[in-house]
């Protein structure tokens, strides 16, 4: 049994962390039907019946119910644990707050599906930018959109690096991780937030540091969860997490978000897909008050 944990966690370690497997890649195609999603939380539900899993995650952060009993420990605070990795998403893969307006069903792979953000915005705000923003094969960035940026975090000795194998090392293969999570929506406002600045981080206190968290968007809701990625529509995510979910919304400038794709430590040049919203309450946690 320990061979074959350090096998999947040897294995994962060489692959991003929000997919531990290769996304599944498609067309440019409406969006699938209500059947299509309603199949891939069936087949969730199949594949990880009576087998263990613990928690998943996304979810709606505004309910607090839950029915999934396998817990594990808290992570330590994000202040005690040391950064490892910094990506987005584009949309909310949670639900809450001010990210409640679905997205759609999507491609079927991640992709147009999530939450966006539910407030209104300017024409100015909403004006188109002056080049392409990180873009990939399914698309770049405009004015308007949401993203979810994950800080993930480690207890592991490590320093900020790509994909999940900057949360391992050669000591400790089984970390305890935690991910602040944070959503924007981008503007073209040379006023609104810098996304360089957002992503800073450092040495603080003897740990590796994100330095430009918000500390103005909502008390985070905290819960016990897993990794996230389309890969897990219809699989379970063996991965343990404590998720700390920011309720509001910043604004962020869309012209920093295209900087930052040209060239980051994380090597992240792109907008990740979204796992479907984790419904089934044998699956999700129970958020303590």
């Amino acid at each position: 049994m320990k061979a074959k944990m350090l096998f999947i966690l040897a294995t994962a370690a060489a692959l991003p962390f929000i997919v531990l497997a290769k996304e599944t890649r498609s067309g440019s195609h409406g969006p699938v039907s209500d059947e299509v999603i309603s199949h891939q939380r069936a087949n969730l539900a199949k594949n990880t019946e009576g087998k263990g899993f613990g928690p998943q995650a996304p979810r709606d952060i505004d309910s607090e119910s839950g029915s999934n009993t396998i817990s594990f420990g808290t992570a330590p605070a994000h202040t005690e644990m040391n950064l490892c990795n910094i990506h987005f998403h584009k949309n909310a893969e949670h639900k809450g707050g001010e990210f409640t307006k679905y997205a759609g069903n999507g491609d079927g792979h991640g992709y147009q599906s999530g939450f966006k953000y539910s407030g209104k915005l300017t024409e100015t705000e909403l004006s188109p930018a002056d080049h392409e923003v990180c873009p990939s094969e399914h698309g770049r960035l405009h004015s308007g959109d949401t993203i979810e940026v994950h800080y993930v975090h480690s207890s592991a000795q490590i320093k900020p690096g790509p994909t999940l194998g900057a949360c391992l090392n050669e000591s400790i293969k089984n970390p305890q991780l935690r991910v602040e999570t944070q959503v924007y929506v981008l503007v073209n406002d040379a006023n609104a937030l810098d996304f360089g600045e957002l992503t800073k981080h450092g040495e603080k206190n003897g740990f590796q540091q994100a330095l430009g968290i918000p500390s103005n968007t909502g008390k985070p809701i905290q819960y016990s969860g897993s990794t996230t990625g389309p890969s897990y529509n219809e699989q379970g995510s063996p991965f343990q997490v404590t998720w700390s979910v920011r309720p509001k919304v910043a604004k962020v400038n869309i012209q920093s978000v295209g900087k930052w794709c040209k060239g980051n430590v994380f090597k992240e040049d792109h907008a990740h897909g979204v796992r479907n919203l984790v419904v089934n309450q044998k699956l999700i946690s129970k958020i303590a008050d």
